[in-house]
């Protein structure tokens, strides 16, 4: 079943229908879909797929050669051609056709590390053929660097080519939603958490069993799915990847600056920063500065940016020798099912982020928001440190959010407390949003209905009352 990727798709498509050539470039980090949307993409259309290997020019060629001649001749034979300037000649020759041809290859960088010529040479075809013809080419690849640097960037032989590009990111917590059947909302959080969103782990998901069956068996047992997925990704995306497991490691325990990183994984500050810069690169680490302040600020904190790798470098890092000799379950019961409302605190927060940026939702807040994201800084008055889950600012407006992940109903001092942290800023007008997992307290409902700048949103009307909105 196809679910999510709407905008994506529907872009692909007008490209499709456009009368001129057309070429799009996808990329994103490995498990998120890029090539399912291909694929449906692509369905029942005149297309070429091609997978490309981590292998030799020999093998790519041969393999590019096959499923091109395979689906343009009716022949019994498949040759192979005799090399890559014979082959974008017939490619030349398709294109002179007149008809609509689509050509995609998937993981472009496996193709150019065993052929480094070949983007040079797809240039010179796009400015000397293609470019002329209805010819769609498609280059889709996992290797976020060499995507961003080799094929988008202004060094590249391909700059300035492409039609439009897709950076494939993992589904929202509504798109996972539709992959989750009959689960509670609740439920449908946690494995939106646990997952990071990424659709090839939410297909793993065992429908006929809860919530803690699904979450021992894809990480608790030593055969589990997700078990070494960190690891694995890893390995595939960096050459020298222990330093790199100690830093993701300590930010996942709470070191969130560069000294107290660089202090727990016992790095030199300088070589920690760099390693940072590769992860960031990679999108598995993000550089947060609280919102009202330029993203170079001092106060610079580091966070991972896929709650999968928060879980696991948290849970299962720490305890892989146990879940080894077979105690996988036991470590689930006593030390992450307590701690699992922690967890789902940050995540809670994204979705809340995600709730505000709905169209339905949206057109329908104080004002337009710009960028949202947490505040952090100093109370004079108090001498303390404050933080606020979500704010965002325009011209003499602002907005605060508290998110709570809690078992229990949210109280009036809640609000009162964001309240007095709205405080510390001049904004004529401040709106305030409170969202709770489990609804709100009398107290709670009395203050916002007296108060008009005070918006009360439950985990229930962000999903089920949605969802009867949207029917």
């Amino acid at each position: 079943m196809f679910v999510g990727r709407k905008r994506e798709l529907e872009k692909l498509n007008k490209m499709y229908h456009s009368s001129q050539f057309e070429f799009a470039v996808l990329y994103g980090r490995r498990r998120v879909g890029k090539t399912t949307l291909i694929r449906e993409f692509i369905k029942e259309k005149t297309a070429v797929y091609y997978m490309a290997v981590e292998g030799t020019k020999r093998e790519n060629l041969a393999g590019l050669s096959k499923a091109l001649l395979e689906r343009t001749q009716l022949t019994a034979a498949t040759p192979v051609f005799r090399d890559f300037e014979a082959l974008l000649d017939y490619i030349d020759s398709l294109a002179k056709s007149g008809e609509r041809l689509l050509i995609a290859i998937d993981e472009y960088p496996y193709l150019a590390a065993s052929y480094p010529a070949i983007s040079s040479m797809l240039q010179s075809h796009i400015d000397r053929c293609w470019k002329d013809s209805r010819l769609f080419l498609i280059l889709c690849g996992s290797s976020m660097n060499f995507m961003e640097e080799q094929v988008l960037g202004y060094k590249s032989p391909l700059y300035g080519r492409r039609s439009a590009q897709f950076k494939i990111h993992p589904f929202t917590f509504w798109e996972a939603g539709e992959m989750l059947g009959n689960y509670s909302s609740g439920q449908q959080a946690v494995f939106y958490g646990v997952t990071g969103g990424i659709p090839e782990y939410l297909s793993r998901i065992d429908m006929n069993l809860g919530v803690d069956e699904n979450v021992i068996q894809l990480f608790f047992e030593e055969s589990g799915r997700l078990f070494e997925e960190p690891v694995n990704l890893m390995k595939q995306e960096l050459k020298e990847p222990m330093t790199y497991h100690s830093i993701i490691a300590a930010i996942a325990s709470g070191a969130s600056r560069l000294n107290e990183i660089a202090t727990k994984t016992g790095l030199e500050t300088s070589g920690c920063s760099n390693q940072l810069s590769s992860l960031i690169s990679l999108g598995m680490v993000k550089k947060e500065t609280p919102v009202t302040e330029p993203e170079t600020g001092r106060k610079t904190l580091y966070q991972l940016s896929d709650s999968m790798f928060l879980f696991w470098y948290r849970f299962v890092r720490p305890n892989v020798s146990s879940i080894i000799r077979g105690v996988g379950e036991q470590v689930y019961d006593s030390i992450v099912k307590p701690q699992m409302n922690d967890f789902m605190g940050s995540v809670f927060e994204e979705i809340c982020k995600q709730y505000l940026y709905l169209p339905e939702v949206y057109k329908d807040l104080p004002f337009p928001l710009g960028n949202a994201g947490r505040w952090w800084g100093n109370n004079r008055k108090k001498k303390r440190q404050e933080e606020i889950d979500i704010m965002s600012v325009s011209e003499d407006k602002a907005l605060f959010a508290e998110c709570k992940w809690r078992n229990e109903k949210v109280d009036a001092e809640v609000i009162h407390t964001l309240i007095e942290r709205g405080e510390l800023f001049q904004y004529p007008e401040k709106h305030y949003y409170i969202f709770s997992k489990s609804g709100f307290k009398e107290n709670a409902v009395e203050y916002a209905t007296q108060n008009s700048k005070v918006h009360l949103i439950d985990f229930h009307h962000m999903t089920q009352g949605l969802s009867n909105e949207r029917e």
